[in-house]
């Protein structure tokens, strides 16, 4: 039995958040593996530390530890706690996931080479990630995120409404803020439509949107749900038509994965990893980030040909399905053997 250290935001039963630690882990439990995840304190620094003590207690009983690792502050727990892991001589394996990732490469070359130059493996969930990385000279393999497709129903939505659907964090880089210019925008041809966000406050970005709201006098067509579980909003999903999604910087977002399993037909920004998710006008759409008027306008369109949009839905769930972990283990398990 291969034993793992998991390194990341283990903070799913505090915030109610899932995260692709959170799924990765236990489907790594459930192929034999002990896993051990680090850290659920809420303090950074105390995680950082917390991250670091688990490390080195469990040094001389762990086969790899794998680091998720991302573009901004949290780069820097991949940065501390790959060094340990160097020192130790111990197999690491950094989980590519921060969408501005490309950018820190290029603003901090050294202290990149020595994570990245130094592991065992790096995995790339997306192949944006994968280019951007191999374009610097590092060695990276594709395998990823992962979602559970028999627990995605698929729901026919032959007759759009203008209802829309945010699930991500409240975050400047998601900008959630153009969400709700969109429907503003929206509301001129069709009063009827409305939005719902879902998903937890990172920066005050939530009360940013709360307020843009009631400035533009559409308060009552907005709910804001707070954190909600998978099952709570793929359930919610079910009331609503179209999913928008208005990031500036992304990698492969699983809530993206996640709407087009469940046959929301996806309008989102172009940035980062989306257009190598999303083909346009294959299984979804896609827009110039921070232009409400052309994502406004690909609603539109999709609202005014039922047909296509339904087109779009079906060829998305085709596209993740061959994301269900049956297919992404197979990589995991040729990767951990090698």
């Amino acid at each position: 039995m291969k034993k793992i250290l998991y390194i990341g935001n283990n903070l799913t039963k505090k915030t109610k958040y899932s995260t692709t630690m959170d799924l990765l882990a236990n489907k790594f439990v459930k192929e034999g593996y002990n896993v051990i995840k680090t850290s659920n304190k809420l303090n950074k620094i105390y995680r950082l530390i917390d991250m670091c003590i688990t490390l080195i207690k469990n040094r001389k009983r762990i086969d790899f530890i794998l680091i998720d690792t991302f573009s901004t502050s949290n780069f820097y727990y991949a940065l501390v706690t790959s060094q340990i892991a160097r020192f130790f001589k111990l197999k690491y394996i950094p989980i590519l996931h921060g969408g501005n990732l490309p950018e820190r490469l290029k603003k901090n070359k050294k202290l990149s080479n020595l994570i990245f130059n130094n592991s065992y493996k790096n995995v790339a969930p997306s192949n944006y990630l994968k280019v951007a990385f191999e374009k610097c000279g590092y060695i990276v393999d594709f395998i990823p995120n992962t979602i559970e497709i028999k627990k995605y129903h698929f729901k026919e939505r032959k007759d759009l409404k203008p209802y829309l659907l945010y699930v991500r964090a409240f975050d400047k880089l998601y900008n959630p803020t153009m969400a709700i210019y969109v429907l503003k925008k929206l509301l001129l041809e069709y009063p009827e439509a409305k939005l719902c966000m879902i998903g937890p406050d990172k920066d005050g970005s939530l009360l940013q949107c709360k307020t843009l709201a009631k400035q533009l006098k559409i308060a009552h067509k907005i709910e804001f749900t707070g954190v909600l579980t998978k099952e709570q909003w793929h359930k919610k999903s079910e009331d609503f038509d179209i999913f928008i999604n208005t990031t500036n910087f992304d990698n492969t977002p699983v809530s993206v994965m996640e709407a087009m399993a469940l046959g929301l037909p996806v309008v989102s920004t172009n940035v980062g990893g989306l257009p190598y998710l999303i083909d346009n006008d294959k299984d979804g759409v896609l827009v110039e980030k921070e232009n409400i008027e052309s994502m406004t306008n690909a609603i539109v369109k999709l609202l005014n040909n039922d047909e296509r949009a339904f087109e779009l839905a079906k060829n998305a769930r085709k596209k993740v399905e061959t994301f269900d972990w049956d297919t992404v283990n197979k990589q995991w398990e040729k990767l951990l053997n090698e």
